[in-house]
């Protein structure tokens, strides 16, 4: 792989075996690859990621967790909704990281909803992402009513499939973007830093 190649890590925040948000994740990944990126999906069924432990924040796998994130030029952060917000299981990956995974990082988001529109769940990411510095793309795609949007696990709803493609071509075209200065509210932002608990 040559070196100046992007790199999109992408984070899929569902256990389930019938997840809608691993292949609509897919879908992103494979046109972040049609842009000329190499790409790798984050099956976090397939790492053992305890709950955060403040004391032992190397628990399990979440030493490898972070160095796959840290060593993204983009990541995007996919989950389902749940109770109008984004999944346990990935907000555990997330405490397991911190401004050495996201700082001045390009991250998409991407959110499934077996009902309306997820935006509850894309907000508090968003949120998340901010208190780690990251540079979070203004384009976001959500997958409403997602059992109507899938036939098997190919996204079909040319709408829906468009802005996740659409996610993952931005996170190439903006993965190497310019961050901004420091900012006071990033040099007060040390609860990230620390993980303090």
């Amino acid at each position: 792989m040559d070196e100046n190649t992007v790199r999109v890590v992408a984070i899929a925040g569902s256990l389930r075996e019938e997840s809608y948000t691993r292949p609509a994740l897919r879908h992103a990944l494979d046109a972040a690859e049609a842009a000329g990126a190499s790409t790798e999906l984050v099956d976090l069924r397939e790492l053992e990621i305890p709950l955060f432990d403040a004391d032992d924040d190397e628990a399990g796998d979440a030493s490898e967790l972070a160095r796959r994130v840290r060593e993204a030029d983009a990541i995007l952060l996919g989950t389902p909704m749940y109770h109008g917000s984004y999944s346990s299981v990935l907000k555990t990956a997330l405490d397991y990281c911190g401004f050495d995974e996201f700082e001045n990082k390009t991250v998409g988001l991407l959110a499934v909803s077996g009902g309306s529109f997820p935006i509850g769940a894309l907000d508090h990411l968003r949120v998340v992402c901010r208190a780690l510095d990251a540079w979070v793309l203004p384009h976001q795609a959500a997958v409403p009513n997602a059992h109507s949007r899938f036939e098997g696990r190919e996204l079909v709803d040319e709408d829906v499939r468009q802005r996740v493609e659409t996610l993952g071509t931005r996170a190439v075209q903006f993965a190497n973007i310019e961050p901004d200065p420091d900012s006071f509210e990033s040099r007060e932002n040390v609860g990230a830093d620390e993980r303090a608990g």
